[in-house]
């Protein structure tokens, strides 16, 4: 009996993905992460950098510092709806001033040009809407940058909630006790503002350099849900003589669970890792999101301490571009985060601490001089463990928070 020869097998070419063109707005700062990405992105072909949006154009020795060589610098203009168009740009990166965001995002969408929009997303409800809405009705893809949405640590989180691991959840917490030196209010002109003219800028601790902290509980929570918001808590204070909050606490209370409580300070006597904390009725999950480190405490085991990894939330728009991947951050998650944001736009003006509640070191990150609340580090802690606002705790500098019904 002959056997069958199987036919020969012709291989076929594969063809190399054509890298998407990207077009960065704000590339210095924080920017400048987002350039060095790009840059590594480029190398794997995955992105070609077509473009940067500054108001005055990145030096040589600045795109080379990111790895840029002579060949391979971008076009740059301070138009950004111009530079969109001659670059043919598929994608862009908003890393701007937050009052910022919406015009330039609606512009990126209507050019169908899909969108990383840094975090926060607005600098009010009223403009994210009209964002929201605006890149919903153009069919473009937009991802905020809450880089601790990757995290791998999230997921295995929710599974252990799910299977019961520390029982039924009461409450979530989170902590952040940082170290910013006055030099950080004097970076740029919106800096520790909470509006400039009749604009909202709304640079507080919960919203900005801490938002991560808000965000991250609320995904935990109720998935980052607006409708979930029942009502938010907010008291706002602030040691250095700027406009906006740098030592505060929220509490944001939630339709379908418990509360979520947040205290934070860049006023801090130590920098410390920021954390989430899931209480649970037999035990506990610390979550490290910076570190993406995790701590489950429950009756009964020892400690379990994990590290998990992180997907990168420009690939996971380029992999939610060419095969559909769901977006880790499309803008309906961050919805619970901007009531957070709209309670503390409409809040009282955060109150001025008494001179005697905070003291100036010399040991900012510059070697610069900075304002230090002492005892706030244990504060921000017990708030998070009690998910107490300040007030609750007895902060000697501390009135009763101001509550805003979602």
């Amino acid at each position: 009996m002959r056997r069958a020869t199987a036919p020969a097998v012709v291989p076929v070419p594969v063809v190399p993905a054509v890298p998407v063109p990207v077009v960065l707005a704000g590339a210095r700062g924080h920017g400048r992460w987002h350039l060095a990405n790009v840059r590594r992105l480029q190398h794997q072909g995955r992105v070609r950098l077509a473009g940067v949006c500054e108001l005055e154009p990145l030096t040589a020795d600045e795109l080379a510092a990111c790895g840029f060589g002579p060949g391979e610098a971008p076009e740059q203009s301070d138009d950004f709806g111009a530079l969109l168009d001659v670059t043919g740009a598929r994608a862009a990166i908003i890393c701007t001033p937050i009052q910022t965001h919406t015009e330039l995002a609606l512009a990126a969408a209507g050019r169908g040009v899909h969108l990383l929009l840094e975090k926060p997303p607005a600098a009010g409800w009223a403009d994210y809407a009209r964002m929201a809405e605006g890149v919903e009705r153009a069919g473009i893809a937009c991802q905020v940058g809450f880089q601790s949405f990757g995290s791998h640590a999230l997921p295995a989180i929710r599974e252990l909630v799910a299977t019961g691991a520390i029982g039924a959840v009461t409450g979530f917490g989170a902590a952040g006790a940082w170290v910013r030196d006055d030099a950080y209010f004097r970076r740029a002109p919106w800096a520790g503002r909470r509006r400039i003219g009749s604009t909202d800028v709304v640079d507080g601790v919960l919203t900005n350099p801490l938002a991560h902290a808000v965000a991250t509980a609320l995904e935990l929570a109720c998935r980052g849900r607006s409708e979930e918001v029942t009502a938010v808590e907010t008291e706002l204070y602030r040691a250095h003589a700027i406009e906006a909050d740098d030592t505060s606490s929220v509490r944001v209370t939630t339709a379908g669970g418990p509360c979520v409580t947040v205290a934070v300070t860049l006023c801090a006597e130590r920098p410390g890792e920021p954390y989430v904390i899931v209480h649970g009725e037999r035990g506990r999950i610390t979550f490290w999101y910076k570190q993406d480190r995790v701590l489950v405490q429950r009756a009964g085991r020892g400690p379990e301490e994990t590290v998990h990894g992180r997907t990168d939330l420009l690939e996971n728009l380029l992999d939610h571009l060419a095969q559909g991947t769901p977006l880790l951050v499309p803008p309906a998650s961050t919805g619970a985060f901007m009531r957070v944001v709209e309670a503390v736009r409409t809040a009282p003006e955060p109150a001025p601490l008494p001179d005697r509640a905070w003291e100036t070191r010399y040991d900012g990150p510059g070697g610069g001089p900075r304002r230090v609340v002492p005892g706030i580090d244990s504060l921000v802690a017990a708030g998070a463990e009690s998910l107490s606002l300040f007030s609750e705790l007895g902060a000697p500098w501390a009135r009763v928070g101001q509550a805003a019904a979602s």
